[in-house]
């Protein structure tokens, strides 16, 4: 068991006392970082439930609650920031080693840039058509509630109870608000109006939430037939009776919301919305670049990788000068294309899962360390597929009993061209999310808050550079499944331009999908998707195109500062096995990276 298993139960089984306590003497800043950290995810249960780090103690209460999303915890969880803060700032960095150094002024620059946005703490929509309690809820139950025990099973039924107090929270949430102007746009309410009309349409006994249950019980070999319908009796009574009524009061409300709400969608309406937008950026991109600088970086990048995908259409003997129309002409390719169909969308998995199986075969010519973590390749949720991204990835589980997850969008299937999936399937996947991220929790070494720090440009910065570097190893060297590259990367480019248009240009939701459709070539259905996001995630798509400039940046400066001394492998090594962290920060391990290669082979 692992030491942070231990010091979890201990926190849990105290009864998470360990806050109160006054510490004679100053405890290892190591002990100080677990602890804080798992204080913080007893709020969370869902969060426990998705780690399965307190299963390995026994400790499996968490299942049956859900998080607290009240305005008095989110009062609770900004004085428990203050109170770490200034605990850690009572540690000194002198003598630290340089992971130590690193460890601590990772949690100082997420800490101080969190307290620096409490103005902004109400500057989001909880509700909107990519995530929030109306569409995390039955995911979460769907795909991270386990349900391999009669114990997992009664778990299920209470947290369907509890569905109720949930939504009333979120409607205290959703009121501040309301009082202070900060209302979603009127198409964001529909979107969220719609979905949710279709998730309760069907009685309880026929809602996903039902049949998951009921196909899980039926793997549980050991429950007997009455004891599987007696549980089936109680989840149906408690979707009726606590979920579908928390479903109607929220649609009442957003109904009613919709009145006051506009077409507007920059943020640069709420209150102090410009201020808002640049700290957002900032945090997002964990750097100083300015909205403007960010908006001209984009013009800058989309010219020049428009100009690479022109030459490779020349090339191939293409007609024309106009990317989207270029590039129309392949995507609408019967050759590239799969049929509209169950089958045709069950071969888009197998191709994906090859895809990965052969670079994963062949990935150690870039990379002395992996995963030990496996990958899977499925379809997102049909429930939820018409308003999420093409893709997403879910980390595994922190006991191995779930591997990583790239999650397909098939709903417009295509969407889903053959010349792209080599690039979603790096960025996804290998090398991409499931390299980083599953090798992240996989480190010993490091403290437990670092691998699960949420720093973008990092994470998604590696996806795309992932992109880059599979064709670097030769797995996109067809012409076509390198226009897919190119095209994936400048449609990164194309989000620092419509995201900047938006927030701080001013542009409406029409002119950004115009921008967008005319320099990506891509389908309507996806554009818009995509534009609608950036509208609900202010400066956050802006990070990947950020991120990876910088490690592309630092590992040319590597490669000069080393010459021959310069190993890929290793360069990718420093970069993953410390985690997640702001850029600048993993400027300074590249830095010391150099200078311990310089001068241990000098």
């Amino acid at each position: 068991m692992s030491r942070l298993a231990h010091i979890a139960g201990a926190v849990f089984v105290a009864g998470a006392v360990l806050p109160s306590v006054a510490f004679a003497k100053q405890e290892p800043i190591e002990t100080f970082y677990e602890r804080i950290f798992l204080e913080s995810m007893q709020d969370t249960p869902e969060n426990l439930t998705r780690m399965r780090l307190l299963e390995q103690r026994g400790i499996t209460k968490h299942n049956g609650e859900l998080n607290d999303i009240s305005l008095a915890q989110m009062d609770r969880e900004l004085q428990r920031l203050k109170r770490h803060t200034a605990a850690l700032h009572r540690y000194s960095v002198k003598g630290m080693t340089a992971a130590q150094r690193l460890d601590y002024d990772t949690l100082d620059w997420y800490a101080r840039n969190r307290l620096a946005g409490t103005p902004f703490r109400f500057h989001n929509y909880p509700v909107n058509q990519l995530f929030g309690v109306q569409n995390d809820y039955p995911t979460f139950m769907l795909t991270m509630h386990p349900l391999t025990s009669k114990q997992d099973a009664d778990y299920y039924i209470a947290r369907l109870n509890k569905a109720g107090r949930k939504f009333d929270q979120l409607l205290a949430q959703l009121q501040v608000r309301e009082k202070r102007g900060i209302i979603p746009p009127t198409f964001v309410i529909d979107r969220v109006l719609e979905e949710m009309d279709g998730l309760i349409a069907p009685p309880a006994s026929q809602n996903l939430l039902y049949t998951h249950f009921d196909k899980k019980l039926a793997q549980l070999g050991k429950l007997s037939p009455e004891d599987r319908q007696a549980l089936l009796r109680q989840a149906e009574r408690a979707i009726d009776q606590s979920v579908y009524p928390a479903y109607h009061k929220l649609i009442g409300y957003m109904t009613r919301l919709r009145a006051k709400s506009d077409n507007r969608a920059g943020v640069w309406k709420l209150p102090q919305g410009d201020a808002f937008y640049t700290y957002i950026l900032q945090q997002s991109t964990t750097s100083d670049e300015t909205p403007q600088q960010v908006h001209e970086m984009g013009l800058q990048e989309v010219a020049r990788i428009q100009q690479e995908i022109r030459a490779i259409f020349k090339a191939q003997g293409y007609q024309g000068d106009e990317i989207a129309a270029l590039l129309k002409q392949i995507a609408d390719d019967p050759r590239f294309q799969y049929p509209d169909s169950n089958e045709g969308r069950a071969q888009i998995l197998a191709d994906y899962k090859q895809i990965l199986n052969e670079i994963g075969q062949g990935v150690s010519q870039a990379f002395n360390i992996r995963p030990k973590a496996e990958l899977d390749v499925q379809r997102i949720p049909q429930f939820k597929e018409k308003t999420s991204p093409g893709a997403y990835y879910e980390g595994p589980a922190m006991d191995g009993s779930r591997p990583g997850i790239f999650f397909a969008n098939l709903y417009d299937i295509k969407a889903t061209t053959r010349w792209e999936m080599r690039t979603l399937a790096y960025h996804e996947g290998i090398p991409g999310h499931h390299f980083q991220i599953a090798i992240q929790q996989e480190q010993d070494k490091l403290p437990l808050f670092r691998k699960f720090m949420p720093f973008t440009a990092y994470i998604e910065g590696w996806a795309l550079y992932a992109e880059r570097l599979a064709w670097e190893m030769g797995y996109q060297q067809d012409p076509f499944n390198n226009l897919g590259r190119l095209q994936g990367e400048l449609f990164r480019a194309v989000r620092l331009v419509v995201d900047t248009g938006i927030h701080h240009q001013r542009w409406t939701r029409e002119q950004a999908i115009d921008y967008m459709a005319r320099n990506t070539g891509m389908v309507q259905s996806d554009v818009t998707a995509e534009i609608e996001r950036y509208i609900v995630m202010p400066g956050q798509a802006c990070a990947y195109k950020v991120g990876m400039m910088k490690i592309l940046a630092l590992r040319e400066k590597a490669k000069q500062a080393l010459g021959e001394r310069f190993q890929l492998a290793d360069f990718h090594a420093v970069v993953l096995k410390h985690g997640a962290m702001p850029l600048k920060l993993l400027e300074k391990a590249i830095d010391r990276y150099i200078e311990e290669t310089g001068s241990s082979k000098g």
